[in-house]
């Protein structure tokens, strides 16, 4: 914003006064010698002010786009991350609308690269084919990457029958409760850790809101753990016979991850740190979230416990 720069008055001028020469034949007034200096002392001011501003955004764009182009690994089957339009291909929700932001700031051209689960996303993000990628936060992928802040929270929670006994998540760890989760999601590894007396059934994949209902209703499985927009879909696909726990049985962080051999991490980190802020405080995840029409999901606080 160069045009709302404050004028500054020279020094020995007084506001609102023009100072004359002191020849007792001419005394006349020197507003043409006042313009010129003000011109000059302004016009310096301002194209430092561009300067500065010209140099800092290639700098910034080198570090998080050091190929020109922001390419960016995410899960591409995750609607807490990103919803795929099935006629035109585009995605949408969260992640998208964050990059789209992110490139139109850095003036890059953006290139989205939708993984199939999350140690897809670290391959990319880890092999360079990614600049940055979004994951959950997760202690065990923390050892290959690193996180920025968080940006949202995922609840997560369980997908049961109508009839079942179970009513809210502390119910489910019971001895001989069977309980579905995919392998290498974040609701795996919680569920691995925290169900002490409940086994845990690992899906290679996620299934369908149909798969996972004649899984159920057959009995082979108790609940299924993933997140509650995922789990509040099946249910309303399959009304009569699922139901969805009130309660999460725990809150996720999302986050954005970038490689943990990569020099540039700490000023990555630090640049994706004030932009999350930003879109946090302005209102743009929230409207986003909004957008997807995305269920138990949240802004993520200013600062999480990890």
């Amino acid at each position: 914003h160069l045009t709302s720069l404050r004028r500054r008055p020279l020094p020995g001028c007084v506001i609102g006064k023009l100072p004359t020469c002191r020849h007792a034949d001419k005394t006349h007034s020197s507003r043409a010698v006042i313009a010129k200096s003000k011109w000059d002392y302004d016009s310096d001011y301002m194209f430092k002010a561009v300067l500065m501003a010209l140099v800092t955004l290639p700098l910034i764009a080198a570090e998080l786009a050091p190929t020109g182009t922001l390419r960016v690994a995410f899960l591409g089957n995750n609607p807490v991350q990103a919803q795929k339009d099935p006629q035109s291909g585009e995605y949408s929700g969260p992640v998208p609308d964050l990059v789209k932001e992110l490139a139109r700031r850095l003036q890059v051209p953006l290139k989205l690269l939708p993984a199939p689960n999350a140690a897809a996303v670290i391959q990319h993000v880890n092999a360079r084919e990614a600049d940055i990628g979004f994951l959950a936060y997760d202690a065990e992928r923390a050892a290959e990457v690193d996180y920025s802040d968080s940006y949202l929270l995922m609840g997560n929670t369980y997908l049961v029958r109508a009839d079942s006994p179970l009513q809210k998540a502390a119910d489910v760890d019971r001895a001989g409760t069977k309980v579905g989760a995919v392998r290498g999601q974040s609701q795996h590894t919680y569920l691995s850790g925290a169900l002490k007396q409940a086994s845990v059934v690992t899906f290679a994949v996620m299934p369908s809101a149909d798969e996972m209902e004649k899984l159920l209703m057959a009995r082979e499985l108790d609940a299924v753990g993933a997140n509650r927009d995922r789990m509040e879909v099946a249910q309303a696909a399959h009304a009569s016979s699922l139901r969805v726990l009130a309660d999460n049985f725990s809150l996720v962080e999302q986050a954005v991850i970038v490689a943990k051999d990569d020099p540039a991490k700490a000023a990555k980190i630090g640049q994706l740190n004030q932009f999350l802020a930003e879109m946090r405080k302005s209102g743009f995840v929230k409207t986003s979230i909004a957008n997807a029409k995305l269920g138990g999901v949240e802004v993520a606080p200013e600062k999480t416990k990890r």
